[in-house]
């Protein structure tokens, strides 16, 4: 679940002139000035909103010899309208996770200070991950890390950058060749039980 996508698509939609552009676009293709006519605004004002719907695909354009159409991508209403139906049916799966996001939050609180110096390495193994996961997030994905520029790195958080990244290591957070390190994908990281 892409929650990031969900909110632009609501946000976007929750718009009384975009939901009567969509309305409109429901009865089949029309163009700007069309619309701008039907709905008594100004063609600026129907090219901003345009804009908006399609930046979350709900509209998209054909150019027929010097007049674009705009028409419905009805596929990502329904779409979204079946995930958010989803989410609803499976609330079982949201409480889990905004369970599990309060205890990581808490987690993160007790083990760093205020202006982000890790206070010292958890014991217990979940903890622990939660704590690497959150140092590990802000290395970019892609980018080779020389061991001296990791070190720095790890240094803002706490001195003893040889046992974290020993971690970042065994927990298969990054990988190492010839001194030089790389972001693993989320998908191969260790994960709390």
């Amino acid at each position: 679940m892409q929650l990031d996508r969900i909110v632009a698509f609501h946000k976007t939609m929750g718009d009384p002139t975009r939901i009567r552009i969509v309305a409109l676009l429901s009865g089949g293709p029309l163009h700007g000035q069309a619309i701008a006519g039907k709905l008594g605004l100004t063609p600026p004002t129907i090219t901003h909103h345009i804009k908006k719907l399609r930046e979350i695909n709900v509209i998209y354009e054909r150019r027929d010899k010097n007049t674009i159409y705009f028409h419905l991508n009805e596929s990502v209403i329904r779409q979204q309208a079946k995930t958010l139906g989803r989410l609803i049916e499976e609330k079982e799966d949201v409480e889990e996770l905004i369970g599990q996001n309060l205890e990581r939050q808490k987690v993160i609180r007790n083990f760093f200070t205020k202006d982000g110096k890790l206070q010292n390495i958890p014991a217990q193994r979940k903890k622990k991950l939660i704590v690497l996961e959150y140092m590990v997030r802000g290395l970019k994905a892609g980018k080779k890390y020389p061991e001296k520029e990791l070190n720095g790195y790890i240094k803002q958080f706490h001195e003893d950058f040889a046992t974290i990244r020993r971690e970042f290591i065994i927990n298969h957070y990054m990988y190492r060749e010839n001194g030089i390190y790389e972001l693993n994908p989320p998908e191969m990281w260790a994960k709390p039980e």
